[in-house]
């Protein structure tokens, strides 16, 4: 499955994951975010939302491992994609049809959200 996760860029951006290569994504706190987390297998692609200023897509990664020991903390290493070639902003995406049921759309507060094939393909161009 694909997902998106947004991260503050004033605190880890994706800029920050490139430097570091991987981190662990941890510290949700919304149930249904929680959920999806959990729900993340090995492999599964991801696009990184950066909020606050840019409200676009900016670059991609991959999920290494899920440790859900915790139920409440599902603990989700990533690995850094690459940026994309030019960032998607909330703007395009809302003016989408494709993302019309999109809870990135729908519920603008969410900070792991799933997507289906077609639109990581319009968020990534891949």
């Amino acid at each position: 499955m694909d997902y998106l996760l947004k991260t503050e860029p004033t605190v880890y951006s994706f800029a920050d994951l490139e430097r570091e290569q991987s981190t662990v994504w941890d510290g949700v706190s919304n149930p249904v975010a929680v959920k999806h987390l959990r729900e993340m297998k090995p492999g599964d692609r991801l696009v990184i939302y950066e909020t606050g200023d840019h409200k676009s897509a900016v670059g991609t990664a991959t999920v290494v491992s899920v440790d859900a020991a915790d139920p409440r903390n599902p603990q989700v290493k990533i690995k850094a994609g690459k940026a994309l070639a030019r960032p998607v902003t909330l703007a395009e995406v809302k003016a989408n049809k494709l993302f019309a049921d999109s809870p990135l759309v729908r519920q603008g507060r969410l900070s792991v959200v799933p997507l289906n094939k077609e639109q990581h393909k319009v968020l990534t161009g891949q």
